[in-house]
This record gives C-alpha cells, structure tokens and sequence, in this order.
C-alpha cells in the first residue's frame, strides 16, 4: 500500500503585471497619489557629479520592445557612496541613489535622468568599476531579473571590474555595456534584451 506523504502543496505562482503599474508606480498608470514620482530624476536636486540621461527600450525574443515591464535602479553617488548606513560614506540631502522606471506604453522606450556614479568597492575589498544596478520585472516573468549597466567610457575601470570579470565569455560582457551618447545633456543608450541574439546577462544573486 502506498505510503502517505503529508507534503504541504505548493502555492501557486503569478507573473508581474499586466497591471503592475498601478501598485508600484502609480504616476505612470495615471494615479496623482504621489508628490514626485520615483523615477523622472534618481539622483534628486542637491547630488553632486555629472548629470545624465538614460535611455534605452526592454526586447523580447522576437525583437519586440515590452511594453508593461518595470524597471528598479540602484546607484551610488558620485563619490561611490549609496544611501544606506552601510554604503560607504555620506551622501547628498536627498539622494536616493533609487527609483522605478516605467517605458512609454506606445514605443517602449524607458528613460531617467540621475548622476553617474563613481567607483565602489565589492564584498572583498577590490573596487567596481561603475554602474547601475537594474532589476526587471513585467508579465511573462515569474522572478525578477537582476542586471547592471557599466558605462562605455570606464574602459579601463570596466576591464578590472571583479563582476564583470566573473563573464567566461568576453563577448557577452558587451551586453552590459551602455553606449555614451553626447549632446545638450550627456546621455547613455542601453537596451535589455531578454532573449534572443546578444541576450543580456543577468545575474543569480
């Protein structure tokens, strides 16, 4: 006679979305419930260093730009610092180093605007080159997706880097490489491809 399991049943499980907008950034799904919305300006007013805008669309497999997808950024300061009693250092009267980001329902396009950030140290000590820490979610996507952004123009810094490093493939550490973009504000290009050719790397942390 078999043997009775008393297994509890597993939860079920949902995707973010399609209406993941109206609870984690409402200003996009068009719910005034917020004084400032959390993703035009990242870095807030006072944060010293240079101004940026980031720009850049998430595509599916088919090449498509997905459209109901949520972005969350984390940065530190210009001096390396995040907004956290363990990030290193002081940082600017209202820097946040944090926001969410929502892409234009009808092109898909995503852009925010925020400082770049300088340099930081990793668990063992050895510095990071900088970047932005990214993290995706949209329907169709059971766990978020964790990603970075490194800059084209910290080559130098981006071939040291401890994460990067941690790529077998040189090839694929391209993906993570944003394209500096130069005109009335300096800017960077960087597109999340999820899969496909030239998929991102994403990371299991």
């Amino acid at each position: 006679m078999p043997q009775t399991l008393n297994y509890l049943r597993e939860t079920a499980s949902q995707t973010a979305g399609p209406y993941v907008h109206i609870g984690l950034a409402p200003g996009a799904a068009g719910f005034d419930i917020y004084r400032e919305e959390l993703g035009h300006d990242i870095a807030g007013p006072n944060a010293a260093g240079e101004r940026i805008r980031v720009t850049g669309r998430v595509i599916d497999g088919m090449g498509s730009p997905v459209k109901d997808v949520l972005l969350e950024v984390w940065q530190a300061n210009a001096a390396g610092h995040y907004a956290h009693p363990e990030g290193g250092g002081a940082v600017e009267d209202g820097f946040r180093g944090w926001g969410r980001v929502i892409p234009d329902f009808e092109t898909g396009a995503f852009a925010f605007e925020t400082v770049k950030p300088g340099a930081v140290p990793g668990r063992d000590g050895r510095m990071q080159a900088p970047h932005l820490n990214l993290w995706i979610v949209a329907r169709g996507i059971n766990l978020g997706l964790n990603t970075r952004m490194y800059f084209a123009d910290e080559a130098e810094a981006n071939a040291a880097d401890p994460v990067l490093n941690l790529i077998e493939w040189e090839s694929r550490r391209a993906t993570l490489i944003a394209a500096r973009q130069d005109g009335a504000k300096p800017g960077y290009t960087f597109d999340i491809r999820l899969q496909g050719d030239d998929e991102t790397v994403f990371f299991d942390i």
